[in-house]
């Protein structure tokens, strides 16, 4: 009976709007694919998806509303970077990545820039590193918060680069862009999500890409790797449900995330992103989560890099 009533459930699934939690504030790159995403998908699911954004604590009190959500489908998170860093930074976290979600859909990957404000000294990779070996703690950093990409692509670069700059971390990509234009910070290794708008109307200037090899929505800016040999960092944007969710609705949910990550309008929103679209079957976005969460499990205890 409960299997029946379960089925039933699922195949009628959504019959009232779905919300998609961001675990940071309004305005940053996962704000963006979520908001772009949620309106493709409305349209399949017949129901409105809403974007509620919850940030703090490095992504935990927004992810964590979900894993203790009911397993219904009506609650996701769009997980970033931060999802598969957290286990090895933060390691009293109030949720089990393996146990309290099922994945839904891994959206797509790209790179991070390395951008300053215009008014800035700094015109390349070199010029910060410089800058950096000269005085040593003084240059500050912004981040969408403690274990984001933004905050180990800093890591990493101070890290490899043998230097030291200083993090500040913000509660999303948002604040963290207001004080970098400002001028309170110097540097932000930003999504391309969150910065390429600010770049393509020159109030941003990118100096380098995270990425291993050169981007193609960022043609004429040079890897820091040409700078800091081995180095590579990557964003990535997925969605998961609480764990315990209905197989069906999981499958109804990736269907409706793959065909909107796939349609023109999605690929308008985010082709100056450089976002390279996966959307495939929800498996796929376990297997490259859990390589990510080895691989910075790896960076993070071989660097010694620490929460803030």
């Amino acid at each position: 009976m409960l299997a029946a009533g379960s089925a039933a459930c699922a195949s009628t699934f959504p019959q009232k709007p779905v919300r998609i939690v961001v675990p940071f504030s309004p305005g940053g790159g996962t704000d963006l694919i979520a908001r772009t995403l949620g309106l493709e998908m409305s349209k399949d699911l017949g129901q409105p998806v809403i974007i509620d954004n919850k940030p703090g604590a490095g992504t935990t009190i927004g992810t964590d509303a979900v894993a203790k959500a009911p397993p219904d489908g009506y609650l996701l998170v769009m997980a970033s970077f931060a999802h598969a860093v957290n286990p090895s930074l933060q390691p009293k976290l109030p949720f089990n990545n393996e146990t309290s979600f099922v994945p839904v859909l891994l959206v797509g990957r790209g790179p991070n820039v390395l951008v300053v404000r215009p008014a800035s000294p700094f015109k390349t990779v070199q010029d910060v590193l410089a800058a950096a070996k000269a005085n040593p703690g003084k240059l500050t950093y912004a981040s969408q918060g403690t274990g984001t990409s933004a905050h180990l692509a800093g890591e990493m670069f101070d890290n490899l680069a043998k230097v030291k700059t200083t993090h500040i971390p913000y509660r999303g990509a948002g604040p963290a862009m207001t004080d970098l234009l400002g001028g309170q910070v110097d540097l932000f290794f930003g999504t391309a999500a969150a910065v390429a708008p600010f770049v393509e109307r020159g109030q941003l200037r990118a100096i380098g890409v995270t990425s291993a090899q050169p981007s193609p929505a960022f043609k004429d800016i040079p890897t820091i790797a040409a700078t800091v040999p081995g180095y590579a960092v990557e964003s990535w944007y997925g969605l998961y449900a609480p764990a315990g969710t209905p197989k069906d609705v999981i499958a109804r949910l990736n269907a409706a995330g793959r065909k909107a990550a796939r349609s023109p309008e999605f690929a308008r929103k985010v082709e100056q992103e450089g976002l390279s679209i996966n959307a495939g079957e929800p498996a796929e976005l376990d297997t490259y989560v859990r390589a990510e969460e080895a691989r910075w499990a790896r960076i993070v205890k071989e660097n010694g890099i620490k929460a803030d």
